[in-house]
């Protein structure tokens, strides 16, 4: 889209931007309809991991929903660690990602062309990150692929403030902190596959969102709030790296244990 939007904006409007983007999502809506399954049983499929004998016991393939122990949930502290860390990564990745190119364009006075690259060099980066990172967690494990790839999303926030001078270096940076911004999300959903039961990971995720979403919201106003009243995003950009490194302690605490385990 970076590559494309350009387009569409200099032959039209940036309207037409948003209707292509709305149109996508629309059309997302029927293939989802249509392909996506919420259990392969029923279907006549066996499940990805599972052997043909484990698939044939008829108890466990026709059991009832089980209900989501709530309470259990909410009084897991895993729930929370991991919850309060998503919270901060979203604030620091969209802290950066939404301004990165006002931040080129306005405090580092590089033409609107080489600003709006950058965005384009993001997109790339996820593309990368996407297909090597995530393939990556399967084999070190969660936990420690979010403490090294939210290392290095700080360790970039910190150099893009010590070295806002060069083109070249702040486009490094962006590529190498875009390989660790796709992975983030889907991995911190994992998480609720590694710690908790399979069959509630829909509630595990939906409880971790609202972080998320508070997070993505919170940086958007803190970080225009200090732009216009500082004219300067080094302190926005400086919360962002405290932000990260929150991150990385507070996901560092979270330990395996007896799922559901009775806390009182």
């Amino acid at each position: 889209m970076g590559f494309a939007f350009p387009w569409v904006v200099a032959n039209s409007s940036w309207r037409y931007a948003w209707y292509i983007l709305g149109g996508l999502a629309l059309a997302m809506v029927a293939f989802n309809g249509l392909l996506l399954k919420s259990d392969p049983v029923p279907s006549g499929y066996r499940p990805w991991g599972e052997d043909q004998q484990a698939l044939s016991g008829s108890p466990n393939a026709k059991a009832s929903p089980q209900s989501v122990p709530l309470g259990s949930l909410f009084w897991d502290r895993r729930f929370w660690l991991i919850g309060c860390s998503y919270f901060a990564i979203a604030y620091s990745l969209y802290g950066i990602t939404t301004f990165m190119v006002d931040y080129a364009r306005y405090q580092l006075n590089f033409p609107l062309e080489k600003a709006s690259l950058l965005a384009t060099i993001h997109g790339i980066g996820q593309v990368v990150g996407v297909l090597t990172v995530l393939p990556l967690s399967d084999y070190l494990g969660r936990k420690r692929t979010i403490i090294i790839s939210n290392t290095v999303i700080c360790c970039c926030l910190a150099a893009i403030i010590l070295f806002d001078a060069s083109w070249l270096t702040l486009c490094i940076l962006i590529g190498i902190l875009a390989l660790f911004y796709g992975p983030t999300f889907p991995i911190y959903g994992a998480c609720a596959g590694d710690y908790f039961p399979r069959e509630f990971m829909g509630t595990v995720i939906g409880g971790w969102t609202p972080f998320y979403g508070a997070g993505a919201i919170l940086t958007h106003w803190v970080t225009g709030i200090l732009r216009d009243t500082t004219g300067s995003y080094h302190q926005s950009f400086l919360i962002n790296v405290l932000m990260a490194i929150g991150s990385i302690i507070l996901i560092s605490f979270v330990r395996k244990k007896k799922l559901f385990q009775n806390p009182i």
